[in-house]
């Protein structure tokens, strides 16, 4: 369907319907098995008996581990970028990478009453997935050109329309696998959309536009940064460290490093957003089994709850992208990245304040309706939009050509950091450590006040920040 609405659109290059497609799959695969994960690790490992007593520290167990498989699926980006960037290029990197992520979801299948090998296929999961991640949306870019870089926005829209109709099947069907036929199976589905996946890339190789990877070259921003540094700690009469810099590095490597310093302006407000973004993955999702799950004459499972931010984003995206955006361009309000992006965080941070006050009203053993957790959500789904899609389309067209991968993976490194935060968090609960105070409606509204502290700094500090734009030569 994606394949024949894009070949309608003259312009688009013809490798995207396969990259989109594949997208799809990897993201059903990943949504499948994260999405019951927190549930599973209560469930099986961390509170099997259902003990009362035992639930407040069973779930902050199971949060920690759930965020910490999302901190490394980010972090890894890193490496794929790099390693794509300089040695292998993006396709045989993502290509690499999806076995190590079926045999992962291997591993969950037949490891699922097993804590320590169960955590080894999370493991393998988590690599594959950080591999891809890092290097689909930039391989996405490549595609285009200047000749058609006006339908970039579109392009990426439709990429990330792609993620979450993925993911938006998973949260649906794979709770309903998981309660009548169990773990294997629950596990096991998502592995098989992997491979297909892994099987839709492979064959659209003839039709992408690739990148040819750098090598190790000896002005690569790193290097560049490292000299800066060192050079600040020696003073050199009637010359800058620019100006120094410039001597010995080219002008395309300084100007990747500054490329890196503009991003890094932005991206410094983005851990707290994943921070509170991927809790409706794992706090929400248990916050849901507390809450009456009557929707519509249906009863949902409290895994299907968080199908509506997927959703969600398929009706927003084109909402936004052909309706909010042109309305406000034509009525004179720029629709700048950074406008995008402090609005989401404002989103964000309304969200948090209606799961908060929700879990005030269960913490008083009342039984609130499941409609307030879907009104956040909506607002979650529209900070989602203004940060994530409009991040993805920023990081790649403000990045040098050599360093698209990289700087993608840098900006899933924000991921990486916002989980690494909030699992944190939950240890010190469960240890009864320094955030053990923060729990219930408390522990919601702390990442209110922290959010709250970072959006008024970016307001202050994001009208300094410049852009440049590069894109690949047609």
């Amino acid at each position: 369907m994606i394949e024949t609405v894009l070949e309608k659109k003259a312009g688009f290059p013809e490798g995207i319907p396969y990259i989109i497609a594949t997208e799809v799959a990897e993201r059903f695969s990943f949504y499948g098995m994260s999405g019951i994960l927190p549930i599973f690790l209560v469930d099986q490992f961390f509170n099997p008996h259902a003990v009362a007593g035992l639930q407040t520290v069973a779930e902050a167990k199971s949060n920690e581990l759930t965020h910490l498989f999302v901190t490394l699926a980010y972090f890894v980006p890193l490496i794929g970028g790099i390693l794509a960037d300089w040695f292998f290029g993006k396709y045989k990197v993502i290509l690499y990478v999806a076995f190590l992520y079926c045999a992962g979801h291997l591993m969950l299948a037949l490891f699922d009453t097993q804590l320590n090998l169960f955590e080894c296929g999370i493991i393998f999961i988590a690599i594959g997935a950080g591999g891809i991640k890092s290097n689909v949306s930039a391989i996405l870019g490549d595609q285009m050109t200047r000749n058609n870089e006006h339908l970039m926005s579109k392009v990426f829209g439709w990429y990330y329309f792609g993620v979450n109709t993925g993911s938006v099947l998973a949260t649906i069907s794979i709770p309903v696998v998981y309660k009548y036929y169990g773990a294997k199976w629950a596990f096991g589905i998502p592995g098989v959309f992997m491979a297909l996946a892994a099987l839709v890339f492979f064959l659209g190789r003839n039709r992408y536009k690739q990148v040819s990877p750098s090598g190790i070259r000896k002005d690569n921003f790193i290097a560049v940064l490292f000299f800066m540094i060192k050079a600040s700690f020696t003073k050199v009469a009637g010359q800058t460290i620019v100006q120094r810099t410039e001597k010995q590095f080219s002008s395309e490597s300084l100007d990747g490093l500054f490329a890196v310093k503009r991003l890094l302006s932005v991206l410094v407000f983005i851990p707290i957003f994943w921070a509170m973004w991927y809790q409706s993955l794992s706090e929400w999702v248990l916050q849901a089994g507390k809450l009456d799950l009557h929707f519509m004459g249906q009863v949902l499972l409290p895994a299907q709850v968080q199908s509506f931010n997927p959703f969600f984003i398929l009706a927003t995206i084109p909402a936004f992208t052909y309706g909010l955006y042109p309305f406000l361009e034509k009525i004179g309000i720029r629709c700048t990245p950074l406008r995008k992006i402090g609005a989401g965080l404002f989103f964000c941070l309304l969200s948090f304040c209606i799961i908060a006050l929700l879990q005030g009203q269960i913490d008083q053993g009342q039984h609130p309706t499941v409609w307030w957790q879907i009104i956040a959500y909506l607002l979650l789904t529209f900070s989602e939009v203004l940060v994530s899609v409009t991040f993805l389309e920023y990081a790649y067209t403000q990045s040098p050509p050599k360093l698209k991968s990289t700087m993608t993976a840098i900006w899933w490194l924000t991921l990486a950091a916002g989980n690494l935060f909030t699992a944190l968090v939950n240890r010190s609960i469960s240890n009864k450590g320094l955030f053990s105070y923060f729990t219930g409606a408390r522990y919601y509204w702390l990442f209110v006040i922290i959010m709250s502290v970072f959006l008024v700094l970016y307001m202050l500090i994001s009208p300094t920040i410049k852009e440049k734009t590069y894109l690949v030569q047609a």
